[in-house]
């Protein structure tokens, strides 16, 4: 089982192709308006193409349960229909994962108290959290997060790193970020998009190799202690 997109073009993005097989990893990297955001609704079929492939199907012509078994997108902001929907009902609407319960999953990031709470209520960060636990009750073979760490606070961020490296529920996860300490200590293949086109696409081991770093991202990115961060 993959996820395959082959050749695909259009107003931002130029001839961009890679595979990725179910249990493997990727972290999608780029700067503002280079396409990711793009990219991942291509590979959800959320924006309709003849280029991609994931398990066999093509996401765009398959909707339902026979899509979200499949893959499953998280945009950067919780964005509901009704702002008074209660956080378990949010939840319900994406409970495909029979063997993890709503109860379990909010255990899992420390927001079991947020359960009875209508969604216009919650926090900027409360929310990233809930839509973090939809993906895990969700329990796609390919799950997209766009930009997962926005709105966290540190504790938080680090918890949520730590699901990531370590979860075992969602078999593939690819993560957009701007973060380059969260990629680099995350560990996956990374994708690296330039001018619509895919730069780079290997392992973090060479992508966060200074060398690399210099050509790419003008000398601002220095290794530290274990860490990469901006030379400000």
């Amino acid at each position: 089982m993959q996820l395959k997109i082959t050749d695909y073009t259009d107003d931002v993005l130029k001839q961009v192709s890679f595979t990725l097989h179910r249990g493997e990893n990727l972290v999608i990297l780029g700067a503002n308006g280079v396409g990711k955001t793009t990219l991942a609704k291509v590979l959800c079929g959320l924006i309709p193409s003849e280029c991609v492939e994931v398990c066999g199907i093509n996401p765009s012509k398959h909707f339902g349960t026979k899509r979200a078994k499949y893959i499953n997108y998280l945009p950067p902001k919780l964005e509901v229909y009704d702002a008074f929907l209660s956080v378990e009902a949010f939840l319900q609407l994406s409970h495909f994962n029979t063997a993890l319960s709503i109860e379990g999953a909010l255990k899992q990031l420390h927001v079991t108290h947020l359960k009875e709470q209508p969604c216009h209520t919650l926090s900027s960060g409360e929310a990233q959290l809930v839509l973090i636990a939809s993906a895990l009750l969700h329990g796609a073979d390919f799950t997209l997060f766009d930009e997962p760490t926005a709105n966290l606070d540190p504790v938080r961020m680090r918890k949520l790193f730590t699901l990531l490296r370590t979860d075992a529920t969602l078999p593939s996860k690819l993560v957009i970020t701007h973060n380059l300490d969260l990629a680099y200590r995350l560990g996956f293949d990374v994708l690296y998009l330039h001018q619509g086109s895919v730069a780079f696409h290997g392992s973090s081991e060479a992508f966060f190799a200074q060398e690399n770093l210099d050509a790419l991202y003008e000398n601002s990115v220095r290794h530290i202690d274990g860490h990469v961060v901006v030379t400000l």
